[in-house]
């Protein structure tokens, strides 16, 4: 499955995993579109609230800039770096193209939804 994120004027498809995490998010962008504040952590990721907890299965993981993750239940992490930590994979952005430029070095405000 496809979602989009539109990140300061510029829309990212990204390809969700499958697992339990990745289709609760699918099913809840089925129902509308979702925007977040994300801030800037650590000088490799933008995370914030998703206002909802969604199923874990927290592993041990080495992201890479693109990655999409679940961080305790609750929290979506969006990487233009890379990190080492226990998190639940939801999707990978499928070109990077601008990425890191659109996420910008501040919190940003990015808009999921299903890619149409």
């Amino acid at each position: 499955m496809t979602i989009q994120l539109q990140v300061n004027g510029r829309t990212f498809a990204a390809t969700l995993e499958q697992n339990d995490a990745a289709r609760a998010l699918a099913q809840r962008l089925a129902e509308s579109p979702l925007t977040l504040r994300l801030q800037n952590y650590g000088g490799f990721e933008k995370v914030g609230p998703l206002g909802e907890s969604l199923p874990s299965n927290d592993r041990q993981t080495t992201t890479h800039a693109g990655d999409i993750v679940l961080y305790q239940g609750d929290q979506i992490v969006l990487f233009y770096g890379s990190n080492s930590w226990s998190y639940t994979r939801l999707g990978r952005v499928n070109d990077l193209t601008g990425w890191a430029d659109a996420l910008g070095r501040g919190d940003v405000t990015v808009t999921f939804s299903l890619a149409e």
